[in-house]
This record gives structure tokens, sequence and C-alpha cells, in this order.
């Protein structure tokens, strides 16, 4: 685009026909003459051709002259005064100058923090915070952003927006102090963010994948991420300027309180990621693992907790494989859930697997359990049942123990369900408790079914008061006789889940065990 000087705007000649823009009628020209906004009109040699009456009040018969920043801004300058203009292309290679009326209010610093914040809010993870961070301030702040953050191997991590919508993200050098002071001391700062202009020497020494995009900018600008020693973040943006400061005189306290809020942001991302990484970390330790294969017999699961912050809760399984073909099973259920009863939970299967390697009593190990329970001062209580399974010749040998549990229900292959009474106190609540153990032989085709209450309290998704129930249990095993476990426990999930609908329910546990050919 080219600028050549302009005759005074007040003798400008009319524009005929054959000399004006493709397109430009009289109909446009009238629309024009009426709008508030000082517009000129330039040929595609350059040459100021028209200037509707708000331009030529603006100009006041001075000479005007145009001076484009880039293809789409630029300054009207006259008698010495520059003002930002927007610049349109225009078909034949003509371009409108439009420079708006002073008596429009210019965007409010607030109107842009309350449009920043929900986007800042709901961005989810470094990345995805110092991305939104660059496209926010690039629709307002600057033509082009640089977000810079520390990373690993004394590097700088980098996301840039450029308008209209350019993107990038990548890895650069750390600059030292000495070559980029006003940057490195920006990057370090923390508290309430002042925005410094960063000199073109200073531009000019970064690495050149930043260096080269500020090029030709009126100014740049750093302001610290950092809003406070406790967040722990530290970081800078680059804010690069071709035209003038959008927000005018408040520019300053637009990208200060702007840094402020992403800063804020950043360290909220940053503490929401530690947070997932532990709670990865304690779902990995505390989930129930898949049982192993044992000969003759076949485990089938199903674990459901309870809606929370962790994929975990107070129901649990267990099975560990023993030397000699059996297996040790318990299945259980901690009073409550949540993060509270999961960190029980955790304990107490710890404390059976260290247990069970050198006792196979049941009754021994819920009454040690139950010691440990009282001795650690819990408030909570558990229900459990546990026992040994043992493959023999035609079967499996179920011995079972149980501590306050519901009753393990036989599906028998024949087509009916029996109970497996095994009377036993709630684990953890009285140092007289006392425990019972039942032994049952499984045939080719029957299932032992294991299962936490929250199968039998599930609620009725249109009625709160009506409980799933002993019975429908009953129904659902019985319809499901003589079918593999794998089917059973289908079955149920989803009498369970047609039952609930989208209601709420409790941690829910089940464990099949089969006996195979």
């Amino acid at each position: 685009m080219v600028s050549r000087p302009a005759p005074a705007s007040a003798a400008l000649p009319p524009m005929t026909a054959d000399d004006a823009p493709p397109g430009f009628d009289a109909f446009g020209r009238a629309v024009l003459e009426d709008v508030r906004d000082a517009v000129f009109l330039q040929d595609a040699d350059g040459v100021l051709r028209w200037a509707n009456p708000a331009a030529q009040t603006l100009t006041g018969g001075a000479e005007p002259r145009l001076h484009p920043v880039a293809e789409t801004s630029g300054h009207v300058e006259v008698t010495g005064r520059r003002r930002p203009a927007r610049v349109r292309a225009l078909p034949g290679g003509w371009h409108a100058w439009t420079v708006p009326s002073e008596d429009v209010p210019q965007r409010h610093v607030g109107d842009f923090l309350a449009e920043a914040g929900p986007r800042l809010a709901a961005a989810r993870g470094r990345h995805g915070t110092a991305r939104v961070i660059a496209e926010l301030a690039a629709s307002a702040l600057a033509e082009t952003v640089f977000v810079l953050l520390p990373t690993t191997r004394g590097r700088w991590e980098w996301w840039s927006c450029e308008r209209p919508s350019a993107q990038g993200h990548g890895r650069i050098r750390r600059v030292p102090a000495q070559v980029a002071p006003v940057l490195t001391a920006t990057f370090g700062a923390t508290g309430h963010p002042q925005p410094a202009p960063v000199p073109a020497l200073e531009v000019a020494t970064l690495p050149s994948i930043v260096a080269d995009r500020f090029a030709g900018h009126a100014e740049v600008t750093v302001v610290s991420l950092g809003p406070s020693v406790s967040a722990g973040v530290t970081g800078a943006l680059l804010l690069g300027r071709r035209a003038d400061p959008e927000f005018g005189a408040e520019q300053a306290r637009a990208e200060a309180e702007f840094a402020m809020a992403a800063g804020t942001a950043l360290a909220n991302a940053q503490r929401y990621a530690r947070q997932e990484e532990a709670t990865r970390g304690l779902e990995t330790t505390l989930r129930p693992v898949d049982p192993p294969e044992l000969a003759g017999a076949r485990f089938e699961t199903w674990y459901e907790p309870a809606g929370g912050v962790l994929a975990v809760g107070g129901d649990f399984f267990d099975v560990l494989a023993h030397d000699d073909g059996s297996a040790f099973l318990v299945l259980g259920d901690i009073c409550g859930k949540g993060p509270e009863a999961a960190a029980l939970t955790g304990r107490v299967r710890h404390a059976l697997t260290a247990l069970a390697m050198v006792e196979r009593d049941g009754r021994t190990l819920l009454r040690l359990l139950n010691e440990l329970l009282i001795a650690g001062g819990s408030s909570r209580f558990a229900t459990l049942v546990l026992g040994t399974a043992k493959p023999v010749d035609g079967g499996v040998d179920l011995t079972l123990a149980s501590g306050g549990h519901p009753a393990p229900l036989i599906v028998r292959r024949a087509g009916f369900v029996e109970e497996v009474t095994v009377p036993g106190t709630l684990v953890g609540i009285s140092p007289q408790a006392r425990f019972a153990e039942a032994k049952v032989r499984l045939e080719h085709g029957d299932i032992c079914l294991l299962y936490t209450d929250g199968i039998t309290e599930a609620r009725n998704r249109h009625d709160q008061a009506e409980l799933f129930g002993d019975d429908r249990l009953r129904a659902v095993l019985t319809a499901a006789a003589g079918q593999p476990a794998r089917e059973v426990v289908r079955r149920l999930r989803q009498a369970v889940r047609d039952w609930l609908g989208s209601s709420a329910h409790d941690d829910i546990a089940v464990l099949a065990v089969e006996c195979e050919d």
C-alpha cells in the first residue's frame, strides 16, 4: 500500500463514475456522507480521491497524510496530529480509511475483562490456559502476543497469537538477564503486574522465532504473569502493537488487570493439574484390579463407585491367588463414600493382603482386622465377606467368613438361588466382635455372588423411597440361572441401571465366582 501526499480535503474534486472505485454509486456516496466517522478513499496509485463531510471537518482544510502500518490499520496525520484508522481494501486496488469519531466511546477495560473472565475460568490445563490467554490478548491488547512460561532444561515454552487468528506454540532457549534485562526481570516478578516497554535493541536479541514476529511494531511491552508468590507461577506476556492502543490512556491498566487475571488462571490450572495427578495416583493405588485366572474357577466383577472427585469409593474386592491353586477372595464395604472412605479402603485392602499371606482362616483374619481398625482410632466401620476358593474334582469349595455383610447368594445351574448364612459382627466397632464361617461347594455351572448394599439400596428413578431390594435381586438371579457368570453379572448390572435411571447411587461392587470344567 503506497501513500502519496493528498490535497486539502476541502478541495477534493467530486468523483465521477469513471474514476470512482468499482461499484461506488450515488447511493454508496450518500451513505458515507451521513456517517459520523471520517472516511477517506484512496485510489490504486495511493492518491487520496475523496473525503466525506466528517473527514473534511476532521482535516479543517489542512492536507491529510495517510500512513499505513499494516494491511488493516494505519494513521491519518493532520497538522502533526495522528489519528488511528482502520484500512479496508476495496475492489480495483482502492482503500477506505476510516477514523472513528471521538464522540463514540472507546471500548471499556471493564467490558473486556468481563468478556475474558469466563473464557479464562473455562480453560483447562497449562497448555489450554496459555493458548486462551494469547487469543484473548490478541483480540484487544495487541496485534502480536507471546505467552512465555518456564519449562525444563533452561528453556521457555511459548504460545503466540497474531491477528486475525494465526497461532503458534514451541520452546526457545532462556535468554540471560544481561542480554534482555527488562524481559527477564519481568519474567520472574510476582505481585501486581506493571507493564514495561521493551527496547527495540532488546527485542532484537530474542530468539528469531520471537524477534521476527515483532518486527515493524510501533511498541512492544511486557507484563508479568505471576499474580503472587504463593501462586507459584512465573512467566511473562509480550504484547506488540502496530497501531495506537485500543484502550487509549487506559491501556496500561487493561494490560495489568488482564495479566493478573491470566496469572491467576494459570495458577489455578497448575493447582488443578497437581490435584489431578495426585488423584490419578490415588485411584491407581485404590482401584480394584482384575482377578487372576484360576484353573477350575472363573471370576466376574462389577465395580461402580458413587460419583465424586475420585473414581474409587468405599466398596472394594480383591482376589489373590495362592501357590496351591486356591485363591483368597474378599468383598467389602467401608462406611461412607468419597475420599475418606476410599482412604480407609486402601488401609483395609493392604492390611488384608499382608495378613492373607500368613493366615488362611477367615475368622482370624476378621478378628485381626477388627483389632487394627479399633487401634487406628477410625470412627468408620466396615462390612466384609472373605474366604478361600479352592478348585477340587467336580467343583469349587468355598470357605466364607462374614463381618456383618449381606449374605452371599449361590445361583444354582438347576434354576434356583440359595443364601449362605454366615453371621458376624460389623468390623471396627467392638473389641468383642464375633465372626462365623461357612462352607459351600459349587458344582459345574453354579455361581456364588458376593455383592454390596449398593445393589439392594439402589433407589427407583421415579420414586426415591422405593429400593431395589432383596426380592428383585433374587428374581434377576433366578431368571439368569444356568447362564455363565459374565451374563449373570451383565443382566444384574442392566437391571440396576434401568432401575436407577439417571439417579445417583451408592458405591457398587460385585464379585461372582463360577465353577468351570
